[in-house]
């Protein structure tokens, strides 16, 4: 299973995850439409932002129940409302939803995956 990702709306930055070497996670705040807020400083790259899984919270802002349905609305082809996921703690941005990381916010150019650098003696 790969990782879940998406850029900041406000800021459009890679959301990547606590398990990239050489970037730092950040605080990222999820949103709903009946004003929830949920912030995570910590991601683990799952789609949980604090404690709430992102896809369950689209499926309940959609009228549906479950992470499975909330995933057939994000890949699917009928129009939905989306949680915002934002750096800043107020910004809204209309439940249009936030654009996914081709990277998955851990597969970057610019580091080493999971092992240890090598090292030379």
């Amino acid at each position: 299973m790969g990782f879940f990702s998406w850029k900041t709306q406000d800021t459009n930055r890679s959301i990547n995850n606590c398990y990239v070497k050489n970037r730092k996670p950040f605080t990222v705040y999820m949103r709903d439409d009946q004003g929830n807020l949920w912030r995570e400083d910590n991601y683990e790259g799952y789609g949980e932002f604090g404690g709430k899984d992102y896809y369950e919270l689209l499926a309940e802002m959609n009228g549906k129940k479950t992470r499975q349905e909330g995933i057939d609305l994000a890949f699917g082809k009928e129009p939905f409302k989306s949680p915002n996921l934002t750096e800043s703690e107020d910004c809204t941005y209309n439940w249009r939803g936030p654009e996914d990381c081709p990277d998955q916010g851990y597969f970057y150019d610019d580091h080493d995956c999971w092992e240890d650098d090598d090292e030379e003696n």
